[in-house]
């Protein structure tokens, strides 16, 4: 079997310590986690982790096997087996001289970013989009010399009326 990005939902009771205890089991595991978000969910007193991790299938049943085995896990979704929105947004200070604005620019309305801060010799840039998306304008943006990146990880939800 080959490893694959997975991307999982765990809806879990918002109590301290949860989030330490869910990154342990992975850690335990051998499983690298490559992105994870928490926030509230749409039920009070839970929150909601989006986790993208890569591993095999077999890998991620065990993984969602032991999750279930903490106690404060409500429940695991596979986001991955199923049609999702995923979306990561990203804040990107680069260097900006006066003559490159133009240009750095063209690249900001190319992929529907917006700068939301301008200095003498910098811009910071707000870019929303998948993890590609994300990736290809930090590519175009490095000639310029990425000052500072700061990036949220993926946030998703299954599509429709599920």
């Amino acid at each position: 079997m080959s490893s694959m990005r997975h991307t999982i939902a765990v809806l879990v009771n918002d109590q301290p310590g949860v989030l330490q205890r869910v990154s342990g089991l992975f850690g335990r595991r051998g499983f690298n986690i490559e992105s994870i978000t928490v926030g509230q969910s749409e039920e009070v007193g839970l929150s909601r982790m989006v986790i993208v991790t890569i591993g095999d299938d077999t890998t991620l049943e065990q993984i969602e096997k032991q999750l279930y085995k903490l106690i404060d896990v409500i429940k695991v979704i596979n986001l991955g087996s199923k049609p999702m929105v995923a979306r990561e947004l990203a804040l990107i200070k680069v260097k900006s001289e006066t003559s490159e604005r133009p240009e750095i620019m063209g690249v900001v309305e190319t992929f529907r970013a917006s700068v939301v801060d301008i200095g003498s010799d910098s811009m910071m840039v707000q870019v929303v989009g998948d993890t590609i998306k994300i990736d290809a304008m930090i590519e175009l943006l490095k000639p310029y010399g990425i000052r500072e990146l700061s990036r949220t990880g993926v946030t998703a939800m299954i599509r429709g009326n599920v």
